[in-house]
């Protein structure tokens, strides 16, 4: 099982951090050891004292398959859910001076949260998402608002990496990111479902 990430895939997002909208999506690779187990917090690691939380919605691929077509993309999935991308943003800035891969802000044990519950897609007519934080709402968007839709992503993805039954496409995440620290908690929505509660240890 893979879990394939896409980057600056909001307009906001982008610019937000300084970046501009590339003409493909960007991807990176997050492996399984990074999954986060049901029930279990995320604890703070020892090598990053800036972790970020970025919300994004999460497609399960149902079927292999390679160099899709946009046209066929939606014969390859019917779930969506929501997850975190969490990132040591200290580390990714240091990589990024020095102009070194950052899988190591990226792809570190726990570094990914999915939902539980996974949707239908063909059940949700409008797919809004949010994470609150604290009780507060510090992310929010909308499938919509995506630049590359989950179609897309999948042609352009399956050009290069076989898709297999079970992986996981994080399609980005919107404006509003931010940091963590212990005992904060993190809490995701899908319209009005709550679909995951995470505690920051």
């Amino acid at each position: 099982m893979k879990i394939i990430c896409i980057g600056r895939n909001y307009l906001e997002h982008a610019k937000e951090m300084g970046k501009s909208i590339t003409k493909d999506p960007i991807f990176f690779l997050k492996p399984d050891s990074s999954l986060i187990a049901k029930n279990q917090p995320f604890f703070m690691p020892d090598f990053s004292e800036n972790i970020h939380y970025e919300v994004e919605l999460v497609y399960k691929i149902k079927k292999v398959g390679k160099s899709i077509d946009t046209a066929f993309s939606k014969d390859y999935y019917d779930k969506v859910g929501l997850g975190i991308d969490f990132t040591a943003r200290d580390l990714q800035a240091k990589c990024k001076t020095n102009g070194n891969p950052w899988e190591i802000a990226k792809s570190f044990d726990q570094s990914a949260l999915v939902s539980k519950h996974f949707f239908d897609v063909n059940s949700i007519k409008d797919l809004n998402f949010s994470l609150l934080k604290n009780g507060e709402t510090v992310q929010k968007g909308n499938a919509n608002e995506m630049v590359f839709n989950i179609d897309q992503i999948i042609s352009f993805v399956s050009k290069f990496i076989t898709l297999k039954i079970g992986d996981l496409i994080f399609t980005g995440t919107p404006s509003g990111v931010g940091s963590v620290k212990i005992g904060d908690k993190l809490e995701g929505f899908i319209n009005d479902t709550r679909v995951f509660s995470l505690n920051i240890k």
